[in-house]
């Protein structure tokens, strides 16, 4: 009898091993519940232990979050630098015309409709109607605000200088301090001038930037053992910290964002479905690892190492199609952070209890679209952006502390959706200019290139 216990545990743990084995996604879930259930035994809210040892703890679960995150910035700019070059030099002219201009309007579409969508939804919902005022007042004594002193301005005459300081005076000091866009930019001007270079020329430095490209890609790899281990010690941590209770007073606002996302998701899968020609559901089996590793991280730059090669080796997407469009994406398409900007700024709006006109709205849209191609790819970018977006429009930048507690929450939840939109968009335009086909089986591929 006993013996027969142990061979039946034995056979459920090396089914369950077989099961989890090569599937991140599922070590990815696992981690997530089981670091969620730690971190509510740790939270102190529970009166277990205190809230200075519960953050000594969280500090120590966190840490190799920390380091899966510290590990992959550390190549993050290489990578970056090496793909965009790569992308551009391996396009003749016409076509980087065609796919660079093709590019730029497919994000500024898609971020528009995005802001779009979160305004109809602000204003369908209302989410913040449900907070009084004066219960913001009392709220570590948050000023009171009048609505007649609450012009909102737009400041035109900045957008010169705003538009001026995006090419860097010193790319190096760019890369120092992280401004993403900055490096964005100066990266693509060095690969149109890589492109004009003689045969001769371009063929050793398309050499060198894809040594450093699989250079970086191994780190990556290394990098990835650390990550369901990552994800438990980041959810014990933030579920510790935060518990569920500060959570379920927000539980309204929290709902319209996650639909608003929702809804965004559906519309790509709509893109993938009319554009791309790519079943949708395929698609999204494809790249749900690079999904879960963003809602756990909270970083569109971390994951795009992994948005590379889920884009190159599941979705087939031409390699300088990715190479071009996913560095950039992670930078500049943030279309789940816009629509939660967006939500976010009407409901602070609606809880002080603004009237915010059509023309007031209209305003808010043109910000949040112009501030959301600069929201750095890092965990809490979109609230940083978010406090200049409040402070431009007039409406109280102190209002961030009432959605503070749930913001990694939701910040799990638009990080998933930015980098689904980035692979959306690989799929759409690997239709158009790409050179292989999406989504084709890989055995066909083999036996092809056999005969």
């Amino acid at each position: 009898m006993f013996d027969t216990e142990i061979k039946s545990l034995k056979s459920l743990n090396d089914y369950l091993v077989k099961l989890v084995e090569n599937r991140l996604w599922l070590k990815v879930i696992i981690a997530l519940f089981l670091g969620v259930g730690f971190g509510l035994l740790l939270s102190p809210q529970n009166g277990w232990i205190s809230k200075e040892t519960a953050d000594v703890a969280g500090n120590w679960l966190a840490l190799p979050g920390v380091l899966f995150l510290k590990l992959v910035q550390m190549i993050m700019i290489p990578l970056i630098v090496a793909s965009i070059i790569t992308g551009i030099a391996s396009n003749d002219k016409g076509s980087l015309k065609k796919l660079g201009g093709g590019v730029l309007l497919y994000f500024l579409g898609t971020t528009i409709v995005s802001v779009s969508l979160g305004t109809i939804i602000s204003q369908l919902f209302k989410p913040g109607r449900f907070l009084h005022q004066q219960a913001l007042i009392e709220h570590n004594d948050l000023p009171s605000v009048n609505s007649e002193d609450t012009g909102l301005s737009f400041g035109l005459e900045n957008i010169p200088d705003a538009i001026s300081n995006l090419l860097p005076e010193n790319p190096l000091a760019s890369m120092v301090s992280g401004e993403m866009l900055s490096i964005v930019i100066f990266t693509i001007i060095i690969g149109v001038a890589v492109l004009s270079l003689e045969d001769s020329l371009l063929r050793p430095v398309k050499l060198l930037l894809s040594a450093i490209q699989e250079v970086c890609m191994t780190v990556v790899k290394w990098s990835m053992l650390l990550v369901p281990i990552a994800v438990f010690g980041l959810m014990a941590q933030l579920t510790s910290s935060v518990g569920l209770s500060s959570l379920s007073g927000l539980t309204y606002y929290v709902g319209v964002v996650l639909l608003g996302l929702l809804l965004l998701v559906i519309f790509y899968l709509g893109l993938v479905a009319l554009l791309g020609k790519t079943n949708p559901f395929q698609f999204l089996k494809k790249i749900r690892d690079v999904q879960l590793l963003a809602f756990s991280t909270t970083s569109s730059a971390a994951v795009m190492p992994l948005s590379l090669k889920t884009a190159e080796e599941e979705l087939q997407v031409d390699k300088t199609i990715s190479n071009f469009i996913i560095p950039i994406g992670a930078t500049v398409n943030m279309d789940g952070t816009a629509l939660y900007q967006t939500i976010t700024t009407l409901f602070i709006a609606q809880a002080y209890g603004l009237e915010m006109s059509l023309l007031n709205i209209i305003v808010v849209i043109v910000t949040i679209v112009a501030a959301s191609i600069g929201t750095p790819a890092i965990p809490g970018g979109g609230v940083v952006i978010l406090a200049s977006v409040l402070s431009s429009v007039g409406i109280p930048s102190e209002g961030i502390i009432i959605i503070i507690g749930v913001e990694r929450l939701l910040g799990m939840f638009r990080t998933a959706v930015n980098v689904t939109g980035d692979l959306t968009a690989c799929v759409v335009f690997n239709k158009f200019y790409g050179k292989t086909p999406i989504l084709v089986n890989r055995n066909i591929v083999n036996e092809s290139s056999k005969q």
